[in-house]
C-alpha cells in the first residue's frame, strides 16, 4: 500500500507538471501573439472569457494528467535509467502537443497554431527535462552521501541472482546497500561460497530474519520451476510485513526488453514478448496515421484525379488494382493501388515465374512485361502507392510500418522468425523503402522489418517518413 508521503509527493509532482505545461502555454502565447489577433498583452486581458474555453482548458489539463500518467512518470522510477527516463518525458510532452493540435482542429482554437504548438512542445520538454535533471542530481548527491538508502536482500544464488547483485552493487546512485543472499545449500553454492559472497541465512530461517533485521527491498531470483511455493511464500511474508519485492522476470532467458508488467484489475500480469506497439504510444501512432492521412488525401486529391484519368487512357482496365494482402497478425484485407499492369497480370504471373529475379518467396522482375507504359513512371515515383492512404484512414495500414505482402509471397515463408513482421500493422514506407528498396536481398529486407519492430519509436516514425520524400525522388531500389 501506498504511504501517504508518497501520495502526497506524487500529487505534488503532478500538479508541478501541470504547473510546468500551464506556463509553457503562458510563454508561447506571449512569443506568438503578434501572430494572432492579439496585438497586445491588454488586448489579451480585456478579451472575453467564454464558457467554452473554461472547458477546453480543463479538458487539456485532464487529458495532459492522462498522459502522464500512461507514461509512468510518477511511478518508482529508482532502476529505471536516465535515458529510459528522459525518453518517457519527450513521449508524455510529444503527445501533450498532439493533444493540444488535435483540441485546435476539434474547438476550432485560432491561437492554437503550428507555431503556438511547437514552441509549447519545446518550452514543456526543455523545463519538464531539466527539472527531472534536478531531481536525479539531487537524489544522486543525497544517495552518494549516506542518505535515500535501501537495504536488499537477494533471495537465490545463482548466475542471475549474482549477476543482479554485481548490477546493483555497481551503481551506487541507485542508493542500495546489498545486505547479502538467502539460499539453501545445492550443487554450485560452493562455487559461490568461494567467490566471498555472504550468505546471511538459510530459506528456513528468512522469515526470522525479516522479522528481526532490516529489510526494504527483497529481490527473487530462485528458478521458479522448483522453488514456485517458497518464492510464493516469500513474497506473501514481504508484502505482510510492507517489505517491496521485486523479482527478477527474466525466467525464461527472453532478451532484454522483451518483458511487460501489467495490472488487469487485481491480477498482476507479466508479458513475454509481443511488440512495443500497444498502449498510448500505439494510441498517438494510429491518431497521426488518420490526422495525415487525412490531410494528405484532402490535399492529393487534384492529382489523384489526374492520374486515374491517364490510367484510364493509357490502358483498358479499371483505375484502381485491388490485391488481397497479409496485414495484422495475419488478418487479410484489400489493398489499393493505382493499376500498373496489364489487366490479367496475375493470371500471367505464373508463365513468367521462371524469370523471377528476387532470392526468397517475393517476385519481382526489372523489366517486368506486364507493366504499362503510364506504370512505369508510376511505380518509379512510387504515385502508385498513394490511394494506399485509404487503407490507412480505414486502419488495416499505417503510414510507416512493413510492407503488406501478397498471399502468394507470404505461403512461401519456409521460417517462423519471418511471421514477426506480422505482429505490426503494415504500413506504406519503412527501413526497406530508404535503404534501397529492391536492391536488398529478402534476407536483408526481412532484417530492416525486425529491427524496426524491435527499435519502434514516434520519432522513428517521423525520421523514415521525412527520408522516404527524397528516396521517392531518387527512385531508388524501385521496380
Amino acid at each position: 500500500m501506498k504511504t501517504f508521503r508518497r501520495q502526497f509527493l506524487v500529487s505534488a509532482f503532478r500538479l508541478f507538471d501541470l504547473g510546468i505545461l500551464g506556463l509553457s502555454c503562458l510563454i508561447a502565447a506571449i512569443q506568438i501573439w503578434h501572430l494572432t489577433e492579439f496585438s497586445s498583452f491588454a488586448s489579451f486581458i480585456s478579451m472575453r472569457v467564454k464558457v467554452l474555453n473554461i472547458v477546453v482548458a480543463l479538458a487539456l489539463f485532464y487529458s495532459w494528467r492522462i498522459v502522464f500518467t500512461a507514461f509512468g512518470l510518477y511511478r518508482s522510477r529508482r532502476l529505471r535509467t536516465q535515458t529510459q527516463e528522459y525518453a518517457d518525458v519527450l513521449k508524455a510532452t510529444t503527445s501533450a502537443a498532439l493533444v493540444l493540435g488535435v483540441a485546435a482542429v476539434i474547438f476550432r482554437v485560432s491561437a492554437f497554431t503550428p507555431a503556438f504548438v511547437g514552441l509549447f512542445w519545446l518550452l514543456a520538454s526543455s523545463l519538464i527535462l531539466l527539472s527531472r535533471w534536478i531531481l536525479r542530481m539531487g537524489l544522486k548527491w543525497a544517495r552518494l552521501h549516506g542518505r535515500n538508502l535501501r537495504q536488499m536482500l537477494v533471495i537465490g544464488t545463482n548466475m542471475r541472482a549474482i549477476e543482479f547483485a554485481r548490477t546493483i552493487e555497481a551503481r551506487h546512485e541507485l542508493g542500495y546497500q546489498l545486505i547479502g543472499f538467502v539460499d539453501e545449500a545445492w550443487n554450485g553454492f560452493k562455487d559461490f561460497e568461494e567467490n566471498g559472497d555472504k550468505v546471511v541465512c538459510d530459506l528456513e530461517h528468512f522469515p526470522r530474519y525479516l522479522r528481526e533485521r532490516i529489510v526494504d527491498e527483497v529481490a527473487i531470483a530462485l528458478p521458479m520451476k522448483s522453488y514456485y511455493s517458497r518464492a510464493a511464500d516469500i513474497v506473501s511474508m514481504c508484502r505482510e510485513q510492507g517489505v517491496i519485492v521485486r523479482v527478477l522476470t527474466n525466467i525464461f532467458d527472453l532478451p532484454p526488453g522483451g518483458t511487460r508488467e501489467a495490472l488487469l484489475d487485481d491480477l498482476a500480469v507479466a508479458t513475454f514478448g509481443g511488440t512495443v506497439f500497444e498502449g498510448w504510444p500505439f494510441v498517438f501512432k494510429r491518431l497521426f496515421d488518420i490526422c495525415v492521412s487525412g490531410i494528405l488525401l484532402i490535399l492529393l486529391m487534384p492529382l489523384l484525379l489526374v492520374v486515374a484519368v491517364a490510367v484510364r487512357l493509357d490502358s483498358r482496365g479499371p483505375v484502381l488494382f485491388l490485391q488481397e494482402r497479409v496485414g495484422l497478425n495475419k488478418r487479410r484485407f484489400q489493398v489499393y493501388k493505382f493499376r500498373t499492369m496489364v489487366t490479367n497480370a496475375e493470371k500471367k504471373q505464373a508463365q513468367i515465374e521462371g524469370l523471377n529475379e528476387a532470392d526468397g518467396p517475393v517476385f519481382k522482375i526489372k523489366n517486368d512485361p506486364r507493366i504499362t507504359r503510364l506504370g512505369k513512371y508510376l511505380r518509379k515515383a512510387s504515385i502508385d502507392e498513394l490511394p494506399q492512404l485509404l487503407n490507412v484512414l480505414t486502419g488495416e495500414m499505417s503510414l510507416v510500418g512493413p510492407r503488406p505482402l501478397p498471399i502468394r509471397d507470404y505461403q512461401g515463408f519456409d521460417q517462423d522468425w519471418l511471421r514477426r513482421r506480422f505482429s505490426v500493422r503494415p504500413g506504406i514506407t519503412c527501413l526497406w523503402q530508404i535503404n534501397g528498396r529492391s536492391s536488398l536481398s529478402f534476407q536483408e529486407w526481412m532484417k530492416l522489418d525486425m529491427r524496426y519492430i524491435d527499435s519502434w519509436s514516434f520519432w522513428l516514425d517521423l525520421k523514415i517518413l521525412v527520408m522516404t520524400i527524397p528516396a521517392v525522388l531518387r527512385g531508388s531500389g524501385a521496380v
